[in-house]
């Protein structure tokens, strides 16, 4: 009980800050850009170049996620990056988003034999976003060091 109010305690604040709200409108409006770039690349890739169904979605997925790692490294993290795109970040980007496809299809899984569908896929969509947005926040994109004042 301890060890929970004292995560509270750290939560809490970060969780009231005006900018974590942002960061999250941030990440959630890049979010829809990609989904919507990759839509586009996963036709492009499956109705004309005429490629199969998985190389199609593992090109959309990846040029998504390469689109979201850019723009949240400059938009949305950009304080933290400096605005510097490093191919470590990006490994790490890409790795939350395995991560969240995993949770995603668990959580689409497992709540599917409770409800419908579509109210399963919605809340499996609330369980990505909310480990993609907590990996970039807390582990991909930690704030810059302050430099040491002398």
């Amino acid at each position: 009980m301890v060890r929970m109010r004292k995560l509270l305690d750290q939560i809490l604040p970060v969780w009231q800050s005006r900018a974590l709200v942002i960061k999250l409108l941030s990440f959630a409006s890049i979010g829809v850009m990609n989904t919507v770039i990759d839509v586009l690349v996963f036709t492009a890739a499956y109705k004309l170049l005429a490629l199969p169904l998985i190389a199609s979605n593992v090109m959309s997925w990846f040029v998504a996620v390469s689109a979201s790692y850019a723009m949240n490294s400059k938009v949305t993290f950009g304080r933290e990056t400096g605005g510097i795109l490093r191919i470590k970040d990006f490994v790490r980007f890409a790795g939350s988003g395995i991560l969240a496809v995993i949770v995603a299809t668990t959580t689409l899984v497992i709540v599917s034999h409770y409800t419908n569908i579509f109210a399963a896929k919605f809340l499996s969509m609330i369980a990505s976003f909310t480990v993609n947005f907590s990996m970039a926040h807390f582990v991909i994109f930690r704030p810059l060091p302050a430099p040491n004042e002398t």
